[in-house]
């Protein structure tokens, strides 16, 4: 995020124009799609965990790494371990979370600094 805010800040006074606030750049991320995968591209664990969707249907990451730790196997959750930050956080501040799969994603986003 630092980053992020560091290249927007920098962006805006080439410029010359105010930068935003914090909380605007992290209300802008929520509300962005971010990544999205067709179920029948993703590996055999992915797919299991999306449990209800065709293998056709196009889900968000943000979904895809929800499903991946509340209700995949291993393999699942390892694949959504690796999946863009932006799906992470998004996932994040997804309602439904079983508090082990919550705290399982928690770690995975302190650990890759999300």
């Amino acid at each position: 995020m630092r980053e992020i805010l560091s290249r927007i800040r920098e962006a805006c006074r080439e410029r010359g124009l105010d930068p935003p606030a914090r909380a605007t750049v992290y209300r802008l991320l929520d509300s962005l799609p971010g990544p999205s995968y067709r179920v029948g591209d993703l590996p055999a664990p992915v797919r299991e965990a999306l449990y209800n969707l065709v293998p056709d249907s196009v889900v968000p990451g943000r979904q895809v790494a929800f499903y991946c730790v509340n209700y995949g196997r291993l393999a699942a959750v390892c694949f959504a371990a690796g999946l863009p930050w932006l799906a992470i956080r998004q996932a994040l501040r997804m309602r439904g979370h079983r508090r082990r799969s919550r705290g399982l994603l928690e770690a995975v986003a302190r650990v890759r600094g999300i």
